[in-house]
């Protein structure tokens, strides 16, 4: 690759973008009218199974498994590589047009909740749930929450894009975003070293943020990268990581607004618990002539 030279004035080539070019662009604002459908539940979530899509639903099957039916939710497929989040209906909710997003009919006025970290928090004080009560144990919970948030871009928009997605392999991005990825895994690794959750004692809202960036990549579910990144460098996580994916709740979130692998792991809508056994795509797929 030859030398780059910065232009005086950036101009956007849409032409550069590599794999999933088309789900970004420089402007924010609606591309076209598209009205959201909005089901029976108080809360509706507009999202796709992607790590923060999941943080989302793995948070309210969590609480419906608590016991919380106020709940209960319909959680409605937002085709990214499609455009849907670019549809007025979405950008009314989320103006900047990511997923997820989420509104709560359950009171006098409608409230909309983007920003996963966000929507975690609202729901944990909603529901006074996986948020400690104290006030030392909340600091110490919404430290590992606004870490996350702040850190895994380096892990998605930094070392999975150069790493995977990028059009030409750039062996000093690769390198770079490695290393930040390596150092938060040793971060994540060390704190775990000392306690069972990520915040401590108890299963939080810091554990169902990082879980999906962090469990899945020592899994070897993101990018393919476990053996470029040594996973096995980082026990702790990985025991973590087996313990949290092994929870029922977190297998149903799993499965909500998944449109890949598995059919039987596909749940592309969901506005029923009865879903999960009846309108998976295997079973969608099994009916259809």
């Amino acid at each position: 690759m030859t030398e780059y030279s910065p232009p005086r004035v950036w101009v956007w080539n849409k032409g550069n973008g590599g794999a999933f070019a088309s789900t970004n662009r420089p402007v924010a604002g609606p591309t076209h009218e598209q009205a959201l459908p909005v089901g029976k539940h108080p809360l509706q979530l507009y999202s796709l199974a992607t790590p923060n899509g999941v943080k989302v639903t793995t948070m309210l099957e969590e609480l419906l498994a608590l016991g919380h039916k106020g709940a209960e939710y319909d959680a409605w497929l937002i085709r990214i590589g499609e455009g849907d989040q670019f549809g007025s209906g979405f950008v009314q909710i989320n103006p900047n047009s990511k997923i997820p997003a989420m509104v709560d009919q359950s009171g006098e006025h409608p409230v909309r909740v983007f920003e996963s970290g966000s929507i975690l928090l609202y729901l944990a004080e909603k529901f006074g749930a996986f948020l400690p009560a104290d006030h030392q144990g909340r600091t110490e919970c919404l430290n590992w929450l606004f870490w996350q948030m702040g850190s895994a871009p380096y892990v998605g928009g930094g070392f999975g894009h150069f790493y995977a997605y990028a059009p030409h392999k750039i062996e000093y991005a690769i390198d770079r975003f490695a290393m930040e990825t390596k150092r938060q895994l040793d971060v994540l690794n060390r704190r775990l070293a000392q306690s069972a959750y990520i915040a401590g004692d108890d299963y939080t809202i810091a554990d169902m943020a990082i879980l999906p960036w962090y469990g899945w990549l020592v899994e070897g579910w993101l990018y393919n990268a476990a053996e470029f990144l040594s996973v096995q460098d980082y026990p702790h996580v990985q025991r973590w990581a087996t313990e949290l994916l092994a929870r029922p709740a977190v297998q149903r979130g799993r499965m909500v607004n998944r449109t890949f692998g598995d059919p039987a792991s596909q749940l592309h809508e969901r506005h029923d618990a009865s879903d999960f056994a009846t309108r998976t795509e295997d079973r969608l797929n099994a009916t259809k002539p």
